[in-house]
């Protein structure tokens, strides 16, 4: 139990310094300091090094936004669905909200990979591969067979979309971190206009 609660406290504090630092920026010293721990050595114990611990927390939470929208898409094509482009949209945006580890939050993974993909991009594609994002996948094979968009028109706007909601999203979960209660992004009507513009990227004009 004990153990459980230094490692909890060493990937708390590592991830929040990463989102607002960035990971290179960040020392195993600072990490520990943060988290409370005063053997020097307990990062290396029980993540073995910073890189490491850096890893688990990419897998950790991309693993939890692959099984939220896998879990979704199997409930919906059991029914026969997805069948419309909102449906899919809502299963790229929700998973990616409310990541705190307690469940009671935001929390900051989205700006934690933000961060990281702007230093060391091979270095997260390497560590997400396709291990995490089969869900992702999933959501884009369903949005080419919906969109009426012509294939080569829509395979572009598809990477505008995957730049787009990550900005978004990341945007999204620093306000609402900051303010729960946030004008703009509390509201439960930004996210439904997040989904009719994610809708209208894929859509020809």
């Amino acid at each position: 139990m004990k153990a459980d609660i230094a490692r909890s406290a060493i990937k708390r504090a590592a991830q929040s310094l990463f989102a607002t630092r960035g990971v290179d920026a960040v020392s195993v010293r600072d990490i520990l300091t943060a988290a409370g721990q005063r053997n020097g050595a307990s990062l290396h114990y029980y993540f073995g090094s910073k890189d490491d611990l850096v890893t688990q927390l990419v897998i950790d939470g991309a693993r939890l936004i692959d099984e939220r929208r896998n879990s979704m898409l199997d409930a919906l094509e059991a029914d026969g669905g997805p069948t419309t482009l909102e449906q899919v949209m809502e299963i790229l945006i929700l998973p990616s909200t409310a990541l705190a580890e307690d469940q009671e939050g935001e929390g900051d993974y989205l700006r934690f990979i933000s961060t990281f993909s702007m230093q060391n991009r091979a270095a997260l594609d390497a560590i997400v591969a396709d291990g995490w994002n089969r869900g992702y996948q999933r959501c884009l094979n369903h949005i080419r067979r919906l969109s009426p968009a012509p294939p080569e028109v829509l395979e572009r706007r598809l990477v505008f979309l995957s730049i787009g909601l990550r900005a978004i999203l990341t945007a999204r979960e620093g306000a609402v971190a900051g303010s729960p209660d946030h004008p703009f992004w509390g509201p439960a009507a930004t996210l439904e206009a997040l989904t009719a513009t994610l809708v209208n990227i894929v859509s020809p004009s």
